[in-house]
């Protein structure tokens, strides 16, 4: 039996860890949930999987449905730290899934109550990594990426020396307007482009494919997690999404990793240790997927995002602010109040003002100061982008 912790289990992270969960039947105990605001679905989880230790994050919804909690005797906190207190020991894997850079904090908090942690927060590598890192090289704890594409070159390298690599692809699948001009998608609306012709994930992330900034995200997590040169990371587009990451190594040899596109099968692979026995499903290998195979160089035309890549990932401030802003434009996008092409025209117009720029050279000296800046620059966007709203969205 393994004891699991699960940071927002709510999510479609969570929602993959614990599918895995109840297909292993009694192989997994889940010993704490965390959710923000979906009362709802984690007492749901926390009856079915019989967790007696759930965190509400969100300040209102714990005062006012904790008490549903109590009276099937499962204990509510409002704050991780007092949940997390209560271990004794620490638990075998700790599943961090909380979107956005809400994630870093409680991953952190959680490092040394774990022995193996697996992360599939974006966020929280990108921004926080060298505090992560070192978190994790102080409390003698086991790191596993979780996204496909990083669990992928995970596995494809961890017995191989780094310096034999000559370049890492990282798979896109183009998303849903792979074959459309950008010109002619700018005023789409958010329905459409939260279509992902493969992939069943939130809003956010969704989006952040449709403009390919979730894969400029996964190479600065790449660079981060491997400590690799950033020359040495590609992206290409493979539509089907069946390959999920292809190393090339100088003695010639070229190895890839495939799977069908569910973030359960790296879970579930990332939950087990490496000589125990265990089945994902009992179909055969379908070669028929894999006829046809294509692989396509992304154009900078239609994902002009991908100019991002030219600046230096090196654990400064640009990294916080980069994610920040796209946060916060795709939210925008969300809600209706710009339209497609703006995310790209604004992002790339505001990593160039001297507002933001000075701080590239910066690095924050801890998770305060990333905080700090995130909250500074919500603040500059919404002060300045508020009366744009309009304009971006009749003329972009």
């Amino acid at each position: 039996m393994k004891d699991l912790i699960l940071l927002g289990s709510t999510g479609s992270i969570g929602n993959a860890v614990l599918n895995v969960v109840k297909k292993s039947k009694s192989n997994f105990e889940i010993k704490l949930l965390t959710t923000n605001k979906n009362i709802k679905k984690i007492y749901k989880q926390a009856v079915y999987f019989n967790v007696k230790k759930v965190v509400i994050l969100d300040s209102t919804n714990y005062s006012k449905f904790s008490h549903l909690f109590r009276k099937k005797k499962i204990k509510v906190y409002s704050d991780i730290n007092e949940a997390l207190k209560t271990f004794t020991k620490k638990v075998y894997f700790t599943v961090s899934g909380i979107s956005g850079i809400e994630g870093l904090e409680p991953t952190l908090k959680t490092i040394k109550y774990t022995k193996n942690l697996g992360i599939a927060n974006k966020e929280s590598i990108i921004c926080g990594w060298k505090f992560i890192k070192k978190s994790l090289k102080k409390n003698n704890t086991n790191f596993v990426p979780l996204d496909s594409e990083h669990f992928s070159i995970w596995s494809l390298i961890k017995s191989e020396n780094i310096d034999n690599i000559k370049k890492i692809y990282l798979t896109a699948s183009g998303g849903p307007f792979l074959n459309k001009k950008l010109k002619d998608i700018k005023y789409i609306k958010p329905k459409y482009a939260l279509r992902h012709p493969n992939w069943k994930m939130g809003k956010k992330i969704t989006i952040d494919s449709a403009t390919m900034m979730n894969k400029i995200f996964e190479v600065i997590e790449a660079k981060k997690i491997f400590n690799i040169e950033s020359n040495k990371l590609d992206i290409i587009i493979h539509p089907k999404s069946q390959i999920h990451a292809i190393v090339h190594f100088k003695n010639g040899l070229t190895k890839f990793l495939a799977h069908d596109t569910t973030m359960e099968i790296p879970i579930l692979n990332s939950l087990h240790k490496k000589k125990e026995k265990f089945i994902f499903n009992n179909k055969d290998f379908d070669y028929m997927k894999f006829n046809g195979t294509n692989f396509l160089k992304p154009d900078t035309k239609m994902f002009p995002l991908l100019k991002i890549l030219d600046y230096d990932f090196s654990d400064t401030f640009f990294d916080i602010i980069l994610v920040t802003i796209n946060d916060v434009l795709v939210d925008l996008y969300l809600k209706n109040s710009i339209n497609y092409i703006s995310i790209h025209k604004l992002l790339i117009k505001l990593l160039k003002k001297p507002y933001f720029s000075r701080y590239f050279d910066k690095s924050p000296k801890n998770i305060n100061e990333i905080e700090n800046m995130v909250n500074k620059v919500k603040k500059y966007l919404h002060t300045n982008l508020k009366l744009n709203e309009k304009y971006y969205k009749k003329n972009n």
